[in-house]
């Protein structure tokens, strides 16, 4: 058998500034320890409970943030960005995925770091009329292709307000309680490790019982975007399907939510590209 891991950052314990989050950080160590500390634990418990190989998607801003010099013969990383469906890349070879450090969707109260792909540019994106997380854009993208998410671990808010409601068969393991935008409670990382343990063991047992379910999005997918700028919607409607509904806001249609979620990372990128082109004019 074969697991998928897609390691976030802002949902992990003890992770509560900007510092951590960057590879110029003052703390980005110290957040890259803890990330990977938190992929090889469960990494190992898959392992030990009959998984042969691991699939590890490295999946925080650039995606090549864990510390590969330890990792076992067992898992292979899948690092760097952009790449094909970005957080869930490899999802498809995998019979279970399980999402770590994940973090709550954008304007979540007291959940550090809110925000959906890109706090810089994205305020909302709806899935067939539904407020999407990352969680739940991920965990679409593996139903499609048949991939059950058995576990996620991250802020509180998250699994409160998303994992529980879209995903209840899904084992939850709170990493965080979150206070802030910018600060958390978070235990000790052995009381972490162990917390995480027991929770991949009852999402594998969940799994071998056939007790977990695949979340798949109903077609065709409309998804829809809100900007939180005009110029990024300026960009956005060029494509020929995509239509403009207001000064921050897009939809478009697609056959699937693969198809969907590559149209959003293309439209992610033109963001990128547009901060990049008016920053030159200054």
């Amino acid at each position: 058998m074969k697991a998928f891991l897609s390691i976030d950052m802002e949902g992990l314990p003890h992770v509560v500034i900007l510092g951590h989050l960057g590879l110029k950080g003052s703390l980005y160590e110290e957040a890259r320890k803890i990330a990977t500390k938190v992929a090889l634990v469960t990494a190992h418990d898959l392992h030990e409970s009959g998984f042969d190989e691991i699939l590890v998607a490295d999946s925080h801003g650039p995606m090549v943030n864990l510390l590969v010099d330890d990792l076992p013969e067992y898992v292979e990383i899948v690092r760097g960005f952009p790449r094909p469906l970005s957080m869930v890349a490899g999802v498809e070879e995998s019979d279970v995925a399980l999402f770590l450090g994940y973090h709550a969707k954008f304007g979540t109260a007291r959940s550090t770091f809110d925000h959906t792909y890109s706090g810089s540019s994205i305020s909302r994106v709806e899935v067939n009329g539904i407020a999407a997380s990352e969680f739940l854009l991920n965990a679409y993208a593996a139903g499609e292709m048949d991939v059950p998410v058995v576990l996620v671990a991250g802020d509180a808010q998250l699994l409160e307000d998303d994992v529980r409601v879209h995903a209840p068969w899904a084992e939850r393991v709170t990493l965080k309680r979150s206070l802030s935008r910018v600060s958390a409670r978070s235990y000790a990382m052995t009381r972490v490790e162990r917390e995480l343990i027991v929770g991949v063991k009852r999402a594998v047992s969940n799994f071998k019982q056939g007790i977990v379910k695949v979340l798949v999005a109903e077609r065709p997918v409309r998804m829809a975007i809100t900007f939180s700028a005009s110029h990024f919607a300026d960009a956005a409607e060029l494509l020929p399907f995509v239509n403009r509904i207001d000064g921050l806001r897009v939809e478009f249609n697609a056959d699937s939510m693969v198809q969907a979620y590559k149209v959003f990372e293309l439209l992610l990128l033109a963001t990128i590209g547009m901060s990049s082109a008016l920053q030159n004019t200054a």
